[in-house]
């Protein structure tokens, strides 16, 4: 039961592009569960289906899926935004959270029709805008974006575009690094977290997080991994953990590669502090990230990464990491980097010491929750 009686509660609209577990979803829900009672959350996704973060606020938060809300995706159109900023006016919401481009005609509804206080989140882009952002979207959220009180993102990449193609002001851009509870990756995971999984003697575990979608550039790492296994030999298997529809493709690169028998996908597993700490390597293969979650949590349970160059990571990582990135468009040193890390241990437990170090020093969750809760309730302040 609530400690704190509904009706004094500030009542927040959630409206996310998709509501699946991924980077900015977990967040949102951690949030959630470190606010408690302070707040009620209703939570709508762009995409109806895509729900399942939902499965993960914890009992005593008071949060709700709205399946009656006016759709967010689909053609741009008076009556839409409309339709959308009259919902926000009816749930009489006290704050409004809307997440990445995919929530942006709420924003714009919100500005046009309800005005109600708004904090818009960009953590990033799809495959679609990876390595260039459309000019329209551009243009969408200079015309939206003076309606919110503030701007969050995660990663200095972001921040940099806010303040230059998206033209915000300086006073509107607010920078919070995404943090995790680093407690949780200390201790070893328990056996059977991840299901087929069993470590034999003397193997390496080259393991990722990560939505299976074509950003993630999947079958780079297969095919990575394959070519690393012919450089040295050490006994390796290959455990990517998420779910999404790039699976067959990433399964077909594996037999491609010859690997099929050294890959599994266990599909998507709730609790990263269950799962990364089995692997030995932290493999990022991404054409375009921000500032990636799953390194961090990975970082946290001490280990070291191979990654592509791509938004923050060089800037995440220990400094005794940053030789093991590669650029986006080397998957020839991608591999290379990998073998060398698979065939040093030393190496690994050195890098890993390292990135666990920074993660407790520098991306901790206590410290992003704290300003996230700053930012929200300067926000309902002012309004």
């Amino acid at each position: 039961m609530s400690l704190t009686p509904p009706s004094s509660r500030p009542r927040l609209l959630h409206l996310h592009s998709t509501f699946d577990l991924g980077g900015k979803e977990a967040r949102a829900v951690r949030l959630m569960n470190a606010f408690g009672d302070a707040y009620t959350h209703d939570i709508v996704s762009a995409v109806p289906t895509a729900v399942g973060a939902a499965r993960q606020i914890a009992p005593h938060v008071d949060a709700r899926v709205l399946t009656d809300f006016p759709p967010l995706a689909g053609r741009l159109t008076p009556g839409k935004l409309k339709a959308i900023g009259a919902a926000i006016v009816r749930g009489n919401y006290d704050l409004v959270l809307t997440y990445n481009w995919g929530a942006l005609d709420g924003l714009m509804a919100n500005r046009l029709f309800a005005h109600r206080p708004l904090v818009h989140h960009e953590d990033g882009f799809n495959d679609d805008e990876a390595l260039r952002q459309k000019p329209a979207r551009v243009l969408y959220r200079r015309l939206a974006l003076p309606s919110a009180s503030a701007l969050v993102v995660p990663s200095q990449v972001l921040e940099r575009i806010a303040l230059g193609p998206w033209k915000q002001p300086r006073g509107r851009v607010i920078r919070i690094p995404n943090g995790i509870d680093s407690a949780l990756f200390a201790a070893p995971p328990p056996a059977g977290s991840i299901p087929g999984f069993e470590r034999r003697e003397g193997e390496v575990i080259v393991g990722t997080l990560a939505g299976l979608r074509k950003v993630k550039n999947l079958p780079r790492l297969v095919r990575a991994f394959a070519a690393a296994t012919r450089i040295v030999s050490v006994p390796a298997r290959l455990v990517i953990v998420g779910e999404g529809p790039e699976r067959e493709a990433i399964l077909a690169a594996a037999a491609d590669a010859g690997i099929a028998d050294r890959l599994l996908m266990p599909g998507f597993l709730g609790k990263p502090e269950t799962c990364v700490g089995h692997f030995d390597i932290f493999a990022l293969s991404s054409d375009s990230e921000q500032f990636p979650l799953s390194l961090v949590e990975a970082m946290a349970a001490g280990l070291p990464a191979v990654s592509t160059d791509v938004g923050d990571v060089r800037a995440i990582v220990s400094e005794r990491n940053r030789p093991m990135i590669a650029r986006v468009d080397d998957d020839m040193v991608f591999g290379r980097l990998l073998a060398r890390m698979i065939g040093d241990p030393l190496l690994r437990a050195e890098i890993g010491a390292a990135n666990r170090a920074r993660v407790v020093a520098e991306y901790d969750e206590a410290v992003m929750v704290e300003r996230y809760r700053e930012v929200y309730s300067r926000a309902m302040e002012t309004a």
